[in-house]
């Protein structure tokens, strides 16, 4: 198994190393008002540069929050749908940098007659 790159905790304490999009469903999906109110995820490392959380609001909705200091992003919204949250998710994750994680590197062949 690989290093983990970002973990997902929530205040219950249930985490998941590098969670896939269905992993962060899940981890919202059992998200309350009550003794569960939140999830974070962030690098698994001292001093993160990013993070990004969801936690219940009072009316059923979810605020996401996503900040990276390397980027000067930090953005708040709301959302009620699980399934946009865990995608969304999912797609801003795959766009951080990981130290120790090898870069993907695209190339384009071009065949010549």
């Amino acid at each position: 198994m690989g290093a983990a790159y970002y973990r997902a905790e929530s205040e219950n304490g249930d985490h998941i190393e590098d969670p896939s999009e269905d992993a962060l469903f899940m981890l919202i999906e059992d998200l309350n008002s009550s003794d569960n109110t939140f999830v974070v995820i962030q690098p698994d490392e001292d001093d993160p540069v990013w993070f990004t959380s969801v936690a219940v609001l009072d009316d059923d909705g979810y605020e996401v929050v996503r900040r990276d200091t390397t980027r000067r992003e930090h953005d708040v919204v709301t959302e009620t749908s699980i399934d946009r949250i865990a995608r969304d998710l999912t797609i801003w994750l795959a766009a951080r940098g990981f130290p120790g994680r090898p870069t993907q590197h695209t190339t384009n062949f071009y065949k010549t007659a």
